[in-house]
């Protein structure tokens, strides 16, 4: 939590002397939203790499929600909550598939989050036909407007990431699910239902990517219907620089909310310096690289094998003189 605390301090400071544009009180609040988008997609993510997993279906799950809050309500505010209600659903039915393929029949997680990512760009291409709608007025209140000078989407950022902080470390459930996720075998031997946390992982993901696509159908006015295909790579990104492990054990949503802020911000300042569309994907990707070279290599492994080398070095020239 400090490191990228740390980062993203020291990215704000560079931003205002760089970029000051970036930091402008209208960058800033046009920026949140956004973040916490990303924020509440990089929650599920986090959940799902807990369990050793990866989730790439977050694309097609997020245009979907796009498209279905969008399109089905036909901009009539009184047929919101049914569009909403529909989004949910099929990601709850989207989540449970995922986790029977991963933990069940023990597909490969990548192969099996990525075909149901192609099945849910299917049903969005029916429901769509890959047409752009506009949001309703009422959602895009919800999600854009101000309450306390703060965009309302920052708030259910901070209830989702408050609500997974509780379940992962104040309840039994939780600590059972971070426990298996560290080690699967040692929790089958407890008698604890691998399986069905593992399953679990992919429907809490879902329904958070859910959420996170009904307030970006609310944030854009008239949002493309392939809205989710940019947040894969990012929302991969958060949980590593929020310092969750790739290979399972336990989570820090908090970390994972502030790395998507880090990654949001990185982005706005890019821009602001008017580099190609590219580059900003690769300086993603770069973030990417580094969270996982900060919490995947073992760096006193690393520092003693130097100074082991640097000392056989000095005993042999030591030798020869």
């Amino acid at each position: 939590m400090r490191i990228i605390l740390g980062a993203l301090v020291m990215l704000f400071i560079i931003s205002a002397i760089f970029a000051p544009s970036s930091v402008s009180k209208g960058a800033v609040l046009g920026m949140l939203p956004f973040a916490a988008v990303l924020a509440i997609i990089g929650l599920g993510q986090t959940l799902v790499v807990q369990q050793g997993g990866i989730d790439l279906s977050v694309a097609g799950s997020v245009s979907l929600t796009v498209v279905f809050v969008t399109k089905l309500p036909d901009q009539k505010d009184n047929r919101l909550l049914y569009a909403v209600a529909v989004a949910f659903i099929v990601s709850l039915i989207a989540g449970l598939l995922n986790g029977i393929l991963v933990s069940r029949l023990e597909i490969n997680p990548i192969v099996a989050t990525l075909g149901m990512s192609s099945l849910l760009y299917a049903v969005m291409m029916i429901v769509s036909l890959g047409i752009s709608h506009r949001t309703t007025v009422l959602l895009n209140n919800i999600s854009s407007n101000l309450t306390l000078g703060i965009p309302n989407s920052i708030y259910f950022a901070i209830g989702a990431v408050i609500v997974t902080t509780l379940f992962l470390k104040m309840s039994v459930a939780g600590r059972r699910f971070e426990g298996i996720g560290s080690n699967a075998r040692a929790g089958r031997t407890a008698g604890l239902a691998v399986k069905r946390h593992q399953t679990s992982a992919y429907i809490l993901a879902q329904l958070l990517y859910c959420l996170g696509g009904v307030l970006l159908g609310g944030i854009l006015t008239q949002p493309t219907a392939y809205q989710g295909d940019s947040l894969v790579l990012p929302s991969v990104a958060t949980v590593v620089l929020g310092g969750t492990s790739l290979l399972g054990g336990r989570g820090f949503p908090a970390a994972s909310a502030v790395a998507a802020i880090f990654l949001s911000q990185l982005d706005q300042f890019v821009l602001s310096l008017k580099v190609p569309y590219a580059v900003r994907t690769l300086v993603t990707a770069m973030a990417l690289l580094v969270g996982i070279a900060l919490y995947s290599v073992n760096w006193g492994l690393v520092k003693k094998k130097i100074l082991s080398a640097v000392r056989e070095k000095k005993v042999g020239e030591i030798s020869l003189g």
